[in-house]
């Protein structure tokens, strides 16, 4: 008797401790859109497991083993969110798998991506011709972004008889209050034009939360303050 309430007092603080750090991190951890956050899932998982069943470990041990996995996880979050450079070790980059209607044969064998999980992945979104994409890019997450090329969007160009426009891939230029001048040698946009942009609207670099040329070309830009009505 004295042992199953053992059990059940242990299966009872699993599940607490699993629920405590789910509702800390947030619903990216059921998401699971990053290595450390899959990494540390399984972790959790399998020491509220063993918490529950395993009497031959003494119960302190599990607390302190959670509390440890925790920690790092709070950290390397910390970082990831602080740190650009440091963010893509941590969580993960996505990976560009179709770039202008071409497939990356070197990016897709860097990933283990076969033409099979590609075109598996595209049926998934009611793309049977990999002629209709313009851009696919493999997220932290394994989830298949897609971009179709103009005449094949939604309300087609075509449907109106109205010639495609061009659309480019987005190109972040600041995060978290820092220019990325990584993404600004790699692209048409030099810092200069991006400094001219922010004259007209009177900001600074240091007011910008994110910043991102999206696929027509715009500069889309969101504050640390936000003023919503």
């Amino acid at each position: 008797m004295q042992l199953s309430v053992e059990i059940i007092f242990r299966t009872f603080t699993a599940f607490i401790l699993l629920w405590i750090f789910v509702h800390l991190l947030g619903k990216q951890t059921i998401t699971q859109r990053s290595y450390h956050l899959y990494i540390a899932s399984i972790t959790m998982g399998t020491i509220a497991g063993n918490l529950a069943f395993n009497i031959r470990i003494e119960f302190p041990y599990f607390i302190v083993a959670f509390m440890i996995m925790g920690i790092i996880v709070f950290i390397l979050n910390f970082v990831a969110v602080r740190n650009a450079r440091f963010r893509k070790w941590i969580a993960g980059k996505p990976t560009t798998l179709i770039e202008k209607g071409q497939i990356l044969e070197q990016s897709m064998k860097r990933m283990g991506y076969s033409i099979d999980s590609l075109k598996q992945a595209l049926r998934a979104k009611d793309i049977f011709n990999i002629e209709e994409v313009e851009c696919a890019i493999l997220e932290t997450s394994g989830a298949l972004s897609v971009l179709k090329k103009p005449q094949y969007q939604h309300t087609t160009k075509q449907d109106l008889n109205v010639s495609p426009s061009a659309e480019t891939i987005p190109v972040e230029l600041v995060y978290n209050g820092k220019i990325l001048y990584e993404n600004l040698l790699k692209n048409t946009y030099d810092e200069e034009w991006l400094m001219a942009e922010l004259k007209k609207r009177n900001l600074a670099v240091s007011d910008i939360s994110y910043a991102v040329v999206g696929t027509k070309g715009n500069l889309y830009i969101d504050l640390f303050r936000d003023e919503l009505s």
